[in-house]
């Protein structure tokens, strides 16, 4: 790889404990659609995506939920083009009950134009889906760290 390279996302891949809930859960709260599944036991697995293209894989071979005191992910975000997505978001996702981190729309830090919403999917992996403008006037739920550092 040259010093010149981009590097950009691929995919991510979650262990989940209940692939056929993780599924549907994914294709509601971020409107992902199955691409593929392998559905022989002991082995399932799905790749969602949008427009054909993979955005994350599911891998069921967790025996717990999610552990924000281990080492590994800390939160998965996934930006929208604009606030008025992650609003129609959230109002869907509150609809199915979803856990969220806190209420409504915050900004990532106190008087930033950036925010989102942080909410939790069926095994506690934390999520976030924002906007990089229209979160001005949001309040911040710390002073003293970014939003999305501590949920």
């Amino acid at each position: 790889m040259s010093a010149t390279s981009t590097l950009s996302t691929g995919h991510v891949g979650l262990n989940v404990t209940d692939i056929s809930r993780s599924i549907a859960f994914y294709e509601l709260a971020l409107g992902l659609e199955l691409l593929n599944e392998g559905k022989e036991e002991g082995s399932r697995f799905a790749f969602l995506g949008q427009n054909g293209r993979l955005v994350v894989t599911l891998w069921e071979q967790a025996d717990a939920a999610y552990d924000p005191t281990r080492a590994g992910l800390h939160h998965l975000a996934f930006e929208a083009e604009s606030i008025e997505v992650v609003r129609a978001a959230e109002a869907r996702l509150k609809e199915e009950g979803v856990k969220f981190a806190y209420e409504g729309v915050v900004a990532h830090r106190e008087g930033a134009a950036s925010g989102g919403i942080f909410f939790h999917d069926p095994d506690g992996t934390r999520l976030e889906i924002y906007a990089a403008t229209g979160a001005e006037g949001a309040g911040a739920p710390k002073e003293s760290a970014p939003t999305c550092g501590f949920f």
